[in-house]
């Protein structure tokens, strides 16, 4: 058997890369009309939520980016976006500089068609059995992208390297697990194959959706751990999506990565995990760091949390200037009615969605809401 477990290159992946981003995303919007329940809605105008509102960010090669957030803050909107999933509704997405939906639409001069970039922007599920047909066996649902992306090799050939790969991920012997239907895999099993299958379609990102939330406490540092290395041996960029902070700083700090905070659909805050951790700069970070026990194991957790009320507002109607300022202790008058931009901290690479990150803002000077 070839010991050879790295996908080859078609023609496609072997352009010659430029000094660009991977992936770049510049002032994203995802607005969906909410659904209407009522009859009395029928005859008034949809709602919008505005799932991710103005989102820039870069993905390079060989990178790494952790968005992490409550449930329903866009962060999984985004990662479907930035991998051609989604159709933002403002905004742009490029691969290599080309438009994503450009090059889906044929629109004006097309460099890298929609096939080629469908190919190198992957997905792996929270829930990998959603993507694996139950009435197929594994050998027969690895086969499907070598077919069509390596048509060069033969039956013999495709059968190696998907032995390979499976022993590769840590599934021996492979030849048993080739044979088993997804219904004879454990949770932790299924995910390793939906990530051989995205690693033989020879991409250039992943997005790994919650990629080990759905596992058990002990198997979740086991598979992190093989997705770091993956990330090491294939250099391939990946998007993790998280809503545990913990989590998110172990993938980031062994990646030497990003940590992204997303809140109501926008990035609040985005930095190395070691300044995420030990020097976050936007209020909200703060609350989540709260929320996650082993991040501050000294933390008394009877103490009230770092926030003015604990609901999240309703994203069809969020809040004016600063969304979190509703719910911010540090929020003053003038977070009522500007929206922040992303400034830089004194760290480079760190930068934050906060007036609290200028020091000769107007902010300073204008009224606390703590009395309200």
């Amino acid at each position: 058997m070839s010991s050879d477990t790295r996908p080859h290159a078609t023609d496609a992946s072997s352009r010659e890369e430029s000094s660009q981003p991977v992936l770049a995303l510049e002032d994203v919007e995802v607005h969906f009309d909410k659904e209407q329940r009522s009859l009395s809605s029928l005859f008034s105008e949809p709602e919008t939520v505005k799932a991710v509102d103005g989102v820039s960010l870069d993905v390079e090669k060989n990178d790494v980016v952790v968005l992490v957030g409550e449930s329903g803050c866009g962060k999984t909107t985004l990662g479907k976006t930035a991998i051609g999933l989604q159709r933002p509704t403002g905004g742009s997405v490029r691969y290599r500089g080309q438009d994503v939906w450009d090059a889906k639409d044929k629109n004006g001069d097309v460099e890298i068609p929609h096939e080629e970039i469908r190919r190198a922007l992957q997905i792996i599920h929270q829930d990998p059995a959603s993507s694996l047909n139950p009435n197929k066996k594994v050998i027969k649902s690895l086969s499907a992208p070598l077919k069509r992306w390596n048509p060069e090799l033969n039956w013999h050939d495709r059968i190696a390297r998907i032995h390979a790969m499976l022993e590769r991920v840590g599934m021996s012997p492979p030849e048993d697990y080739a044979g088993r239907y997804p219904h004879q895999l454990s949770g932790g099993e299924k995910q390793r194959v939906a990530l051989v299958r995205a690693l033989l379609m020879n991409p250039d990102v992943i997005l790994a959706d919650e990629a080990v939330s759905a596992l058990d406490v002990s198997l979740r540092i086991e598979m992190m751990d093989l997705l770091l290395e993956i990330q090491d041996v294939f250099n391939t960029s990946f998007v993790f999506i998280s809503h545990n902070l913990s989590n998110a700083r172990y993938i980031a700090e062994h990646a030497d990565g990003r940590i992204g905070i997303m809140y109501l659909g926008k990035l609040v805050e985005i930095g190395p995990a070691e300044e995420i951790v030990n020097n976050p700069q936007h209020p909200y970070t703060k609350v989540l760091m709260w929320a996650t026990a082993d991040l501050i194991p000294d933390l008394d957790k009877a103490v009230d949390p770092p926030v003015r009320r604990i609901d999240i507002p309703d994203p069809v109607d969020p809040p004016s200037g600063c969304a979190f300022h509703t719910r911010c202790t540090k929020a003053r008058e003038v977070c009522r009615h500007e929206t922040p931009d992303q400034f830089d901290t004194e760290h480079e690479e760190h930068q934050v969605a906060c007036y609290r990150a200028l020091e000769n803002h107007e902010y300073w000077q204008s009224e606390s809401l703590d009395d309200e």
